[in-house]
């Protein structure tokens, strides 16, 4: 059977406009959706990835075999991938520690937890907008991320620090010697260069050009937030010399960066010759290097959409007090929300008993829980 790519099946062009899209132009007033249900229908993509068993093609899946990973089992894997795992096994561990660090950053980004998208249930579709971008970009980063921090440690045989900074340089602290271990970042890009962008590279379209570009785009993330690290040597700390490093930074830094490109990614086609894109707003006047870009518009999380495995938000918990993306004006898509008082029971009046436990009452209050309510059609439920 024909492997596919983890967000659409790969699909013959048949003239020049198969890499056109419809979507949510950068800067338009269509970014109005809301972006919290938004949120929860990529967790649940993120928990089919991990925890189905008939999960669609990905090197992601290496995330949950962890220790127990055998090349020949994972499914997804092209040939080019198939070939580094076997030559580099201890890789492979490191790749699916980055395939849980970046679901974990994701989970953070998108302020949601798997309890709350464990409760969707519904297929996925064919995906290449900026939730896509971001899965990619993020995706990547984190296996960069991994790799460099495994050959940092001496974890791997192939790599090790990178040693090519030597003798004297300056920072605006004044003049530093460069020593000690710098975080191997450069490895780290290469090998996820090679491994990540394997499948890709076996197609070219649309949604394989932008999942390249989204993949550099976490690459280079990563590179972006490498930091000085220095340990001062004299008399007393007195710090008059400097030995110094380049190591990585936080990978929330990473989290964060790539977010906010989440949120101002930009819509692009692909150009007549399939070899490059285009940016689809004629008015964007800056450079789409360093930025997200996707080729299909979102579906509308607010409504359900049984082709895009969208519930919606009808009959969703919402904050009333909150203005983020968990309050009701926000995830109630401006449609509103219904209260009603139920009895909450709680622990209280907890008291320390020696030795050694806890005892507490239950005590009940009555609370508002507030809900959205459904679209106005009343057809809602049936859309397709």
């Amino acid at each position: 059977m024909k492997e596919r790519n983890l967000f659409c099946p790969r699909k013959p062009r048949s003239s020049s406009h198969s890499g056109a899209a419809m979507g949510i132009r950068h800067g338009t007033k269509t970014q109005h959706h809301s972006k919290h249900t938004s949120n929860l229908y990529f967790v649940f993509i993120l928990l089919l990835l991990i925890f189905t068993p008939r999960v669609d093609s990905s090197w992601w899946y290496i995330g949950a075999l962890g220790a127990r990973v055998i090349c020949d089992n994972i499914p997804g894997l092209v040939n080019k991938q198939r070939q580094l795992c076997q030559r580099h096994p201890d890789l492979m561990q490191s790749i699916g520690e980055g395939a849980k660090e970046w679901i974990k950053e994701c989970q953070h980004q998108l302020d949601t937890t798997a309890g709350t998208a464990a409760r969707l249930t519904g297929t996925t579709r064919c995906l290449a907008g900026r939730e896509a971008a971001f899965v990619y970009a993020i995706s990547s980063a984190g296996v960069v991320y991994a790799i460099t921090r495994a050959c940092s440690q001496g974890e791997l045989k192939i790599c090790n620090c990178d040693s090519h900074k030597r003798g004297r340089d300056s920072d605006d602290r004044g003049t530093f010697d460069w020593g000690g271990c710098s975080d191997n970042v450069n490895y780290g890009i290469k090998f996820a260069k090679a491994f990540v962008d394997a499948r890709e590279k076996m197609v070219k379209d649309a949604h394989a050009l932008m999942n390249l570009h989204n993949n550099r785009c976490g690459r280079m993330a990563v590179k972006r937030f490498m930091k000085l690290e220095c340990k001062c040597h004299g008399v007393s700390g007195s710090c008059s010399l400097r030995t110094c490093w380049l190591a990585m930074s936080d990978f929330r830094r990473t989290g964060d960066y790539l977010r906010k490109k989440y949120n101002t990614a930009i819509e692009v086609t692909m150009n007549q010759d399939g070899t490059g894109f285009m940016v689809a707003d004629k008015d964007f006047k800056g450079s789409t290097k360093n930025e997200l870009v996707y080729v299909e518009n979102s579906p509308d999380y607010c409504l359900m959409d049984r082709a895009a495995g969208s519930l919606g938000t009808a009959g969703r918990v919402c904050n009333k007090s909150s203005r983020g993306t968990d309050g009701c004006e926000v995830m109630c898509c401006g449609r509103g929300y219904d209260t009603m008082r139920v009895k909450r029971v709680t622990k209280c009046e907890c008291k320390f008993k020696w030795c050694c436990a806890v005892e507490c009452k239950d005590c009940e209050d009555m609370v508002d829980v507030h809900t959205c309510k459904p679209h106005k059609r009343p057809d809602w439920l049936d859309i397709t």
